[in-house]
């Protein structure tokens, strides 16, 4: 194994930053992350020395909406001066990832706040000998968005969760690209061996959709998922998966567990334990008393687990968060939690008989593409 990669990211604690952070967290065997606080563009001192301990420093952190302009321009601009009186100050050169915006081309402050400040970034390398590559990248969608801020599809699922209309301004074509995707495109980037010095690229789209298509495509997961219990049809490796992800983080951790419900006669009961639209793979376990199983997380999988005997623990955490959800699940009710991507996740057997756990998956698992990260809740 080569030398890692010294990687930091300025707005780490961000949408697309903490994406990108936790996705260069399952490339441990070619990064190490160089942690960034917001308050780094405070202190000379502490930017100095987070610019001095990186190979390559990722800047996103922007402002991209204030009643005033003037102020996204200031700001964005600013903390680009910042950035690079930095590595003036430590006459050091890492290489910088810009994220810029399609908005470049567009009317308005913000997308002249991105556009000037590339070209910052771009005189500067051209005289410290440093190396700037510009992402000018397009609408961004995943899991754990901030509602009316970085995108229309996070206000969307934030207002069907809450039981509002969302209102459909403008019905264009949307260019849009998943969370998941980008922080792949910038891990490419990273890793990318005897670059130019400057470089600026547009980031491609992988779905263009009408905003009432999406907004459709929304209130079905509503009406299918949270209604009724059911997954929808969602093949693999498809926008629609990508979309129900992002739906499915704004649903409230008290939505679950969810109880089942039991047919019940002479010859004993029935519970239909999964309805879905989409292929998977069904499994179950059984695990003595006082045993735990999982601590680990994924980022694509949608997961159900189903206790129909025994008494059960599940524990959730979101791997950047010390908040942990719990839930417990008795076979004499049985009923089911869905795993959230992102979240590090168990299940303990806390009765004393053998507890019986049923599994769905909606890919069959491939020890090659496993999307299974080892992390203790």
């Amino acid at each position: 194994m080569g030398q890692l990669i010294k990687v930091g990211i300025t707005g780490q604690g961000g949408f697309m930053g903490s994406h990108l952070f936790n996705f260069l967290g399952t490339k441990a065997e070619e990064i190490t992350r160089v942690d960034f606080e917001r308050s780094f563009f405070e202190s000379n001192v502490e930017l100095q020395k987070f610019v001095k301990s990186c190979d390559v420093i990722v800047h996103i952190a922007a402002m991209n909406r204030h009643e005033d302009e003037q102020v996204i321009y200031d700001t964005n601009i600013g903390l680009v001066k910042k950035l690079i009186d930095a590595c003036e100050a430590e006459n050091v050169t890492p290489k910088i990832l810009f994220s810029s915006s399609t908005q470049e081309e567009r009317d308005n402050l913000y997308g002249k706040s991105k556009r000037d400040g590339r070209q910052l970034l771009e005189d500067w390398a051209t005289k410290a000998g440093g190396k700037v590559a510009s992402l000018i990248i397009p609408n961004v969608f995943g899991p754990f968005g901030k509602p009316f801020y970085n995108s229309f599809i996070a206000t969307f699922c934030h207002q069907i969760i809450n039981g509002k209309e969302p209102t459909v301004i403008n019905d264009s074509i949307v260019n849009l690209i998943y969370i998941n995707q980008l922080s792949e495109v910038f891990f490419q980037e990273i890793i990318k061996k005897d670059t130019d010095e400057i470089q600026s690229y547009v980031v491609p789209h992988t779905t263009s959709c009408k905003v009432s298509e999406i907004l459709t495509l929304l209130k079905d997961f509503k009406i299918q998922y949270v209604d009724n219990g059911q997954v929808p049809k969602v093949d693999l490796n498809s926008f629609e998966l990508d979309l129900f992800n992002t739906f499915t983080s704004f649903i409230p951790k008290d939505y679950f567990p969810r109880k089942f419900t039991m047919h019940s006669d002479d010859r004993g009961a029935f519970v239909e334990i999964m309805r879905a639209g989409t292929a998977g793979q069904s499994s179950y376990s059984t695990t003595v008393p006082g045993i735990t199983r999982g601590n680990h997380y994924h980022t694509r999988k949608v997961e159900r687990f189903a206790v129909i005997s025994g008494k059960a623990l599940i524990q959730l955490r979101k791997i950047d968060s010390d908040e942990v959800f719990e839930y417990i699940l008795d076979g004499v009710e049985p009923a089911y939690v869905d795993m959230p991507i992102w979240y590090t996740h168990n299940i303990k057997n806390i009765g004393n008989t053998e507890l019986i756990t049923l599994f769905w998956i909606n890919e069959p698992y491939n020890p090659d593409d496993a999307d299974t990260y080892f992390v203790k809740v």
